[in-house]
């Protein structure tokens, strides 16, 4: 499962061994300043959506970019049953590649609101 960590104005998301080949990165870094709204999310491979450059196991695991045609593009790595964050991006600040970011991480309920919190406090 990837893991996600909050160090300083950072979010670092770093991908296991498998997860690798799916999302094409050992490792997703951005700055605090990129995210637009942070979310827990109970069922994260639910948001999961369009069309796929990935692994997909219906209902169980979704690893990889979704909306590769259009919509919103996003980076994910959700698992059935485990808890999720939900990372809506200003595209431009993030890097130009992603729109979301969507990951299973036991932690997720306290990081979403902890990002939230920073993302509020720059206002």
């Amino acid at each position: 499962m990837a893991s996600v960590m909050l160090n300083g104005d950072v979010i670092d998301i770093r991908f296991t061994g498998w997860e690798r080949m799916w999302v094409g990165r050992e490792r997703f870094a951005l700055r605090l300043a990129a995210v637009r709204h942070a979310a827990p999310a109970d069922e994260p491979i639910r948001l999961a959506r369009g069309a796929r450059r990935g692994y997909a196991v219906s209902g169980f695991a979704k690893i990889g970019v979704w909306g590769i045609f259009g919509g919103p593009r996003q980076l994910v790595a959700a698992r059935r049953g485990q808890p999720g964050l939900h990372l809506m991006l200003d595209r431009a600040a993030a890097g130009g590649e992603f729109d979301e970011v969507v990951v299973s991480d036991p932690a997720a309920a306290g990081l979403a609101e902890t990002i939230e919190r920073a993302t509020r406090n720059r206002a």
